[in-house]
């Protein structure tokens, strides 16, 4: 892996850091990349689906979901995990995605992980070729392409070091707070980095200095290296080997901090964890001066090091090793940015001709198209082109639900309010009022508990005392009217289209040896038109190859009652419009069909 990330790279985010989130967002509009580095968000306590961000002057959705595998599963392209989890809960986070897969690259923010955990936690990394960066660390970027959180400080901060574009220079050190100022101190005396790590200060991290000088060693965007070790550890010994034994060529200009130590009488523990020299190798003297003797370019001082990489850089450049960087065309973010107060994701009218789910509304409004109402409705209630079978079977649907005579508590209502001289609206909303638990409710209920018993592997007799002990009717079981010896039609030909177009019916071939017993204490009680749709929808998003918990969610939203919504709004404008053209008078309930038992009302002293 000779770049550690490119313009298409894309990380999930473990814990809605919303600020350093938005940082890099920022970054990815300034250099204008095309998708956000960010694809998905974990956030395990989290209540909402998605967080809005800014996208330079607009707003953009990032998913939240519970947990990694769901991220993962839902963006398989995210190859990075930005974990920016506690101490406490930072290497389990590590672990299950080791343990998931699919990750090149994890980086880990938190210190102070257990020693013991940490060193587990790198070994196995390594073992799966997955490269980590910290734990305690502010993260890496590729300049131009992508960068982790907060590295690089502020927007104006990474133009001024040049960190919007790649340079020459590949950096490596410790410190995070280093970092951005090595940073701009390179890009005041060359050209800026082509790629930067800020390997952590942990005593023991998951990506040491070797691993990314030798990657930087195949980067060829790379064309020398800026090593910036500290006291403690031995780490820049195996760099050492490393340009002793041929692996390293490019130059590498290397210091480490920490020589004040010597003129401390005892052991001193600096900032980070592994700052610490237990040996005279340790030393940053010994370490500086084994680094020269390799043939590094290692300054005098600290202070010496602006003239050192201006040196090796013109050195380069004067041979022809590094060229002249064209300047690219940045954006510019708003200096002032709204936030929107409402959300859409199924339609967009604001170019010339409106869309649906992306579909100009041309493009399925009239006949010569070949769509139907049920290809809106997928797109429009579900964001998706569903097959022909599919949607043919929503008409279908609709059709089935969309009158049942003027006597049901919705026709009525409504044809009572517009007997009352009210508007088409205002009738059509006192039907719609009525539809619930007891009318049209069936249809979520039957999809809810007929789905139940079947993912619990109930069987039918099971099923019947599971509802006995919730103390309700099975919703979708039992007719008024209609009997094994008196079918619905329109539960026949629901099944008989289901039996011809749809690739399965598991839901349904369970829902009918249920009814097989229901009917055999009672022949009434028989898969009834609410319940048949209900477990066909079921069936329908299974074979669509939606997930369990989103047709959960279909149900608990109320989607499935949505269809008996829509269809039943036909028959209630009908009753209504039916009202209006016989010029009906105002409606009063005969008397003769009350049940009058008034009292004296009791006085109260």
């Amino acid at each position: 892996m000779a770049q550690l990330f490119t313009k298409d790279t894309q990380a999930i985010f473990w814990n809605n850091n919303t600020s350093a989130i938005q940082r890099m967002l920022d970054y990815d509009f300034v250099i204008g990349r095309k998708t956000p580095s960010v694809a998905a968000i974990v956030a395990p306590t989290g209540d909402s689906k998605f967080q809005k961000f800014f996208w330079g002057g607009d707003e953009i959705m990032v998913p939240l979901f519970k947990n990694t595998a769901e991220a993962r599963k839902a963006f398989p392209k995210a190859d990075v995990l930005l974990n920016f989890g506690s101490f406490r809960t930072a290497y389990d986070v590590t672990m299950e995605a080791l343990h998931i897969g699919g990750f090149k690259t994890i980086m880990i923010t938190a210190e102070g992980i257990p020693e013991r955990l940490a060193r587990g936690m790198n070994a196995k990394a390594r073992n799966l070729g997955v490269t980590v960066i910290g734990p305690a660390t502010v993260g890496a970027i590729a300049p131009g392409a992508f960068k982790i959180a907060n590295i690089g400080g502020t927007i104006e901060n990474i133009i001024n070091s040049k960190l919007h574009r790649a340079g020459s220079c590949g950096l490596v050190t410790r410190s995070g707070g280093l970092f951005n100022e090595l940073s701009n101190i390179i890009a005041i005396n060359a050209d800026g980095i082509a790629e930067g790590v800020a390997i952590g200060g942990d005593r023991f991290v998951g990506s040491v200095f070797i691993d990314n000088l030798l990657r930087m060693q195949d980067n060829p965007e790379v064309k020398y290296m800026l090593l910036l070790g500290e006291v403690g550890g031995t780490e820049e010994y195996k760099v050492i080997e490393a340009i002793k034994d041929g692996r390293i060529t490019k130059p590498i200009i290397a210091w480490c901090i920490g020589t004040i130590a010597k003129y401390y009488s005892s052991g001193v523990q600096f900032g980070h964890a592994g700052a610490s020299a237990n040996a005279e190798r340790e030393t940053a003297d010994a370490k500086n001066k084994a680094m020269a003797e390799a043939g590094m370019f290692v300054p005098s001082s600290f202070n010496d090091l602006p003239n050192k990489i201006a040196e090796v850089y013109g050195k380069l450049k004067a041979e022809g090793v590094i060229g002249e960087i064209t300047e690219p065309v940045i954006n510019a973010i708003p200096s002032v940015r709204k936030s929107k107060n409402f959300i859409c994701t199924i339609s967009d009218d604001r170019g010339d001709e409106a869309t649906y789910a992306g579909f100009p509304i041309s493009s399925v409004a009239t006949p010569d198209t070949g769509k139907g109402i049920g290809d809106v409705i997928s797109l429009l209630w579900f964001k998706k082109q569903y097959p022909k079978w599919a949607t043919q079977f929503i008409e279908t649907v609709i059709k089935t639900v969309a009158d049942h005579g003027p006597a049901v508590s919705g026709a009525h209502n409504a044809k009572v309010t517009a007997r009352a001289g009210k508007s088409v609206v205002e009738s059509l909303v006192t039907g719609l009022l009525t539809i619930g638990p007891r009318f049209g409710g069936a249809i979520d209920g039957a999809a809810e508990h007929f789905k139940y018993a079947d993912d619990n592997n109930l069987s039918p007799a099971e099923f019947l005392n599971h509802m006995k002990k919730l103390g309700i009717p099975i919703p979708g079981i039992g007719h008024r009217i209609k009997s094994l010896r008196n079918p619905d039609l329109r539960v026949v030909g629901l099944k008989k289209y289901a039996a011809e177009h749809f690739p399965s019916t598991p839901l349904l071939d369970y829902a009918l040896t249920v009814e097989q017993l229901t009917t055999s204490k009672k022949d009434n009680l028989i898969l009834n038109v609410d319940g048949t749709i209900g477990i066909l929808m079921v069936d329908m998003w299974r074979a669509l190859g939606y997930s369990e918990e989103e047709i959960n969610e279909f149900i608990s939203s109320g989607t499935l009652n949505a269809f008996f919504i829509a269809g039943r709004t036909i028959g209630f404008i009908g009753h209504v419009l039916d009202e209006k053209r016989l010029a009906m008078p105002m409606y009063r309930h005969p008397m003769d069909d009350i049940l009058y038992q008034v009292d004296m009302a009791e006085e109260i002293q």
